[in-house]
């Protein structure tokens, strides 16, 4: 079993979009159940009164260009606790890294990592600023894809 978290500043954007691609992705290849896929954020700021906000409309409405759902989905923070329980830290960008290796206590184990260093390196621009939702899923998608190629499965 791959235990894998992705981690976005705020689990509304980035974050979710790559749990929902990789869950396709496996879903389509069949190994699904050789998966468990999750994502967090760095902070709190999409959390309120204990419930987080939804995935942000337009990063819901590039999944579903692309037949993929993400309903029910709510920002959550990431929790030291959680290093014990995934085998990857997935994170978008390097100040996501700085923050979870702050967050789960350093990793000692080497479980962080950057989702563009299994694709072609830099980091996965946050649409809330660019607003370029569609730049933000092929990186995603190609990150995801070499994170699967990474860890020995073939994929187109």
């Amino acid at each position: 079993m791959h235990r894998i978290m992705f981690v976005c500043h705020g689990n509304i954007c980035r974050s979710p979009m790559a749990e929902f691609v990789l869950k396709d992705i496996t879903q389509k290849l069949g190994i699904e159940n050789e998966f468990q896929i999750a994502s967090s954020a760095t902070s709190t700021e999409e959390i309120f009164c204990g419930r987080g906000n939804p995935v942000y409309p337009p990063a819901k409405q590039e999944l579903a260009k692309h037949g993929i759902s993400c309903e029910g989905k709510r920002a959550v923070q990431l929790k030291a606790s959680d290093y014990d329980k995934y085998d990857l830290f997935i994170g978008m960008d390097s100040a996501n890294i700085r923050n979870m290796t702050r967050m789960l206590g350093g990793d000692k184990l080497g479980k962080i990592r950057k989702l563009l260093d299994y694709a072609y390196g830099g980091d996965v621009a946050d649409p809330w600023y660019s607003g370029d939702f569609e730049a933000t899923y092929r990186d995603v998608t190609n990150g995801c894809r070499g994170l699967l190629r990474s860890l020995g499965y073939t994929v187109e």
